[in-house]
């Protein structure tokens, strides 16, 4: 019945699921008491849930999860909970009672929640304002007492479960709906659950050894974090998070597509796709997506050239030629507006117009100037381009192929040309022109182009990418830097896209010893630390969100990758 999480880092959820059960009630907020917290109309904390004696009284427990049952214990008492369906959770008590109380009105802009009991089926129903939804409480074996029914204000609304043994089942649904009915047993549900993840792990993570103790759980985090399609989710989206990151950015769903190609390979190509259904008539992507927002205010980086190659080399199925005709559509929109919107006049390179267009939000590269070129971006797009070149080939187009490859090499000849001091790439304000050095990982992320670019300049990124690899990984900003902060974002941490684009370019580069350093000190850190959003690259420690899907990502793609690089008599 593994594998067990902690559940103060990790939520308890199920695939498809917009909910989650969870002590992570807002952006590093922890709630003594575990809740259920939807993700429709971003984060917010529904239901509490407290365990409590026969005379109602708040008893002290310790949690145990997997993915198929959650679990409190008070001696051996205990009260489980598991889902029956992405919108049903099943909760039983043996031995301990349960308060089902609307979330504390401290951590809602609102008092929205109102209780009431249905005349039509003598259901329990909350109506929540944040979120816009019911959530039904069903009692199906032993008493529940209910306090604040039809109440307004500010009063305690919420059920008592008590008993030897109780049972009940809580739904989220949007008006109406037919009356609970299941033949299932708590224990057939806890199962079926746990044997829906267990196929989900064996297909996305087949090589997983004693050598790889971290698959598992980061199977875990991205199975939990997939949702249904809703909103403006017309897909089956794996979220960064159930925690607060609980969006679909723009370049993040690229590593989330890339280590579920092999396993999961439709779930996969919806997630590389997903944000192209909300391209703009410029052809730009959107910052981010979830269930109730498309954020347009930025960009992210043109990674999805590079990610798509290595996604179709994945891919356990083909790609259809329709599909392979619309991403070509797709993704040459994508890059005009790079090329159309985001070049100056009479200027070879694009422009980012802010550090968050680069997805390195803070670096320190843009701390001269914000509008800037920088050799990532030309290089990103001269990947985006020569993939641009190979798909028009396939599709029979070659004139575009033709085109498109004369782009991409225009770009490298700009970037070397204008970016390229000597020993290393500068960064150019547009405002002034001028040029300016940082210490950031972003401007040797170029590397990226492998064996495209010389092999001086190979050398040179190589050498210097050797000096921020740390015991824990590749720090974002030299450690040696004034600038360095060891919780600073993107001026320190170790993050996984950059682990994950760098060891690929310093591989197809031929630097495969330095490629294997990376690899084995990411795949170390997270199974020591587990999947945070990034981590303290001196002391290795998990930062800010810490159950975040690209992390888990990257760990599975250079797993599965050094899983089968080992000599077969290993």
């Amino acid at each position: 019945m593994g594998p067990a999480f902690p559940i103060q880092e990790i939520p308890f959820s199920y695939a498809g699921s917009w909910f989650d059960v969870s002590p992570v009630v807002g952006e590093r907020r922890y709630a003594e008491d575990l809740h259920l917290v939807s993700h429709q109309t971003r984060l917010h904390p529904v239901l509490r849930f407290v365990p409590v004696n026969d005379d109602g009284h708040p008893v002290p427990t310790t949690v145990t999860a997997t993915p198929g049952q959650l679990t409190w214990h008070h001696g051996r008492a205990r009260v489980d909970a598991a889902y029956e369906r992405p919108d049903i959770l099943r909760v039983r008590g043996d031995g301990l009672g349960l308060r089902v109380l609307a979330a504390d009105e401290t951590l809602t802009p609102f008092t929205g929640t109102y209780l009431y009991r249905d005349p039509t089926d003598g259901s329990h129903v909350f109506t929540v304002y944040e979120t816009g939804r019911r959530y039904r409480v069903t009692v199906l074996t032993g008493q529940a007492t209910e306090a604040g029914g039809q109440a307004l204000g500010t009063a305690e609304r919420g059920l008592h479960l008590a008993g030897p043994v109780w049972e009940l089942a809580i739904e989220e649904y949007g008006t109406a709906r037919p009356p609970y009915r299941s033949g299932a047993t708590h224990r057939q549900v806890a199962e079926a659950a746990q044997a829906e993840f267990d196929a989900f792990l064996d297909a996305v993570a087949p090589w997983r050894s004693p050598r790889t103790p971290a698959a598992a759980l980061a199977a875990y985090v991205l199975w939990s974090a997939t949702v249904h399609p809703a909103g403006f989710i017309g897909r089956p989206a794996v979220l960064m998070s159930k925690h607060w990151m609980d969006k679909v950015w723009s370049w993040d769903h690229c590593l989330n597509a890339l280590a579920l190609a092999e396993g999961a390979p439709d779930l996969a190509w919806d997630q590389y796709r997903l944000p192209f259904d909300h391209q703009d008539p410029s052809g730009a992507l959107p910052d981010s997506i979830t269930h109730s927002e498309v954020l347009h205010n930025f960009v992210k980086p043109p990674i999805h050239g590079w990610a798509l190659r290595r996604i179709r080399h994945r891919l356990s199925r083909p790609v259809e030629a329709d599909e392979l005709a619309e991403v070509y559509r797709r993704l040459s929109r994508w890059t005009d507006f790079w090329l159309t919107h985001r070049r100056a006049p009479g200027d070879p390179l694009p422009h980012y117009q802010h550090g968050n267009d680069s997805g390195w939000d803070n670096a320190t590269t843009f701390d001269p100037e914000r509008v800037t070129q920088t050799a990532d971006l030309a290089a990103h797009l001269a990947l985006q381009t020569q993939e641009l070149s190979r798909l028009a080939g396939e599709l029979g187009d070659g004139g575009g192929a033709a085109r498109w490859s004369a782009v991409a090499d225009e770009l490298t000849a700009a970037m070397l040309d204008r970016l390229w001091s000597g020993d290393h790439f500068v960064a150019r304000g547009l405002a002034t022109g001028r040029t300016w050095s940082s210490a950031s990982l972003l401007d040797l992320t170029p590397i990226v182009l492998g064996d495209r670019l010389p092999s001086g300049v190979r050398d040179a990124l190589a050498k210097r990418i050797e000096q921020h690899v740390t015991a824990h990984g590749l720090a974002t900003e030299h450690p040696a830097s004034p600038h360095y902060e060891g919780d600073g974002y993107w001026r320190g941490p170790v993050w996984a896209p950059a682990t994950v684009i760098i060891e690929d370019g310093l591989r197809r580069g031929g630097y495969a010893r330095l490629a294997d350093r990376v690899s084995d000190g990411y795949r170390a850190l997270c199974e020591r630390s587990g999947f945070a959003e990034n981590f303290d690259a001196g002391t290795g420690q998990g930062l800010r969100d810490r159950a975040y899907t690209w992390t888990a990502s990257a760990y599975l793609v250079l797993a599965a990758d050094h899983e089968r690089r080992r000599p077969a008599a290993e």
